[in-house]
């Protein structure tokens, strides 16, 4: 007989099943793609220039000799923070996080290389490509292990109920049976009480 293949651990198959994965990575370089266009778009009719596409696909225009391609640059970086938020809400686990974050960045690159039909030549357009992936990761761990730590405050009513609620019963435990000695006492079986109102009715007939 072939043998058996050992099964997976419980919820290794549900943890981040593939298609979960696809849809992720998705949703995480849209949201890349958004907030950088809307940053671009802000900072192009703040500095009185021309929005274009060539802005966010084209790696020629990460430059350090105008302006406007330092100015890119630093928007870059900001979108890389603003990312950050997004790994945090999308992922929450800090081992999946540069996995995700150098995952971007290598769609980003495959979307560049595309559309300008060229690897990036600019040292520029890579310094930044890596100097952007290592702040996403580093606060994107940072952020996640922070909410993992996070203490959970537990109610302090339920449990002062806990603690009062056996103590309590146990008190009202030791004042049953100290009641019972006491009416017990000196004698065997505990019931002298009832055997006196016995004799006195028995008394009272003989009269």
């Amino acid at each position: 007989m072939p043998p058996r293949r050992r099964a997976p651990p419980p919820g290794a198959r549900t943890d981040l099943p593939p298609l979960k994965i696809i849809r992720k990575i998705l949703v995480l370089q849209l949201a890349y793609y958004v907030t950088a266009t809307a940053l671009i778009l802000f900072t192009t009719l703040v500095y009185g220039t021309a929005f274009s596409m060539d802005m966010i696909l084209n790696w020629d225009a990460i430059r350090g000799d105008t302006t406007i391609g330092w100015m890119l640059g630093l928007v870059w970086m900001l979108n890389s923070l603003l990312c950050v938020i997004f790994l945090l809400l999308l992922v929450s686990r800090s081992k999946l996080i540069p996995d995700f974050a150098f995952t971007i960045h290598f769609l980003h690159l495959l979307a560049t290389t595309f559309y300008t039909h060229s690897v990036p030549a600019n040292w520029l357009w890579w310094g930044l490509q890596f100097s952007s992936a290592s702040v996403m990761t580093s606060l994107g761990i940072w952020a996640c292990r922070w909410r993992e730590l996070k203490p959970i405050s537990i109610g302090i009513g339920g449990s002062s109920q806990q603690q009062t609620g056996p103590s309590s019963q146990t008190n009202t435990e030791a004042e049953g049976a100290s009641r019972g000695r006491g009416r017990g006492q000196n004698m065997p079986d505990g019931g002298g009480e009832y055997e006196m109102v016995r004799m006195k009715e028995m008394g009272q007939e003989a009269v």
